[in-house]
């Protein structure tokens, strides 16, 4: 089995799979008489029907059991999906690019500095959430419509990926 390297989680890197959303180095102007920093637009919301709508949720999260044998995938094709940590901890997030289904020589797995929150693009193949604490909670913003917005793939036994914190790439 294959052991994912965890990479750290960078614009640039992670950029053919959605957003980083985070502060430090975006463009900001000044509002409130020059009090807040407003970073603007770090990820755009997308929805892909007319009535769909963008919604705003708190996920709170356990640990996963590690090393985690990565045994499937999702993607949601009818809207983004980002996540925000709201209590500053390092995640873990494993992504693979859109298709049909995800190829596991491509899937990639980075790790948050605790500060900074990605945006899946549609139908970018993500793993379910991953703390690395005990517990954790996340805002949400997503789709809210009609129609299946959440595709699973499982992994063939042969082609699963190891994720594993404590132990570098194989």
């Amino acid at each position: 089995m294959r052991t994912l390297t965890i990479e750290p989680l960078t614009k640039d890197a992670f950029a053919p799979f959605g957003d980083v959303i985070e502060t430090e180095g975006s463009e900001y102007f000044m509002i409130n008489n020059g009090s807040t920093r407003r970073y603007h637009k770090l990820a755009a919301v997308e929805t892909a029907q007319p009535d769909d709508s963008a919604i705003i949720s708190i996920f709170a999260a356990e640990a996963l059991q590690m090393p985690l044998a990565i045994r499937m995938l999702e993607r949601h094709p009818l809207g983004s999906q980002a996540f925000i940590p709201l209590l500053g901890n390092p995640f873990l997030v494993v992504v693979a690019p859109v298709g049909d289904a995800p190829v596991p020589g491509h899937v990639r797995a980075f790790v948050s500095n605790g500060r900074q929150g990605v945006n899946y693009h549609r139908g970018v193949w993500h793993h379910p959430v991953l703390t690395i604490e005990k517990r954790d909670e996340f805002l949400v913003v997503d789709r809210s419509g009609s129609g299946n917005n959440c595709d699973e793939y499982f992994f063939p036994e042969d082609q699963q990926l190891l994720l594993d914190p404590q132990r570098e790439s194989t």
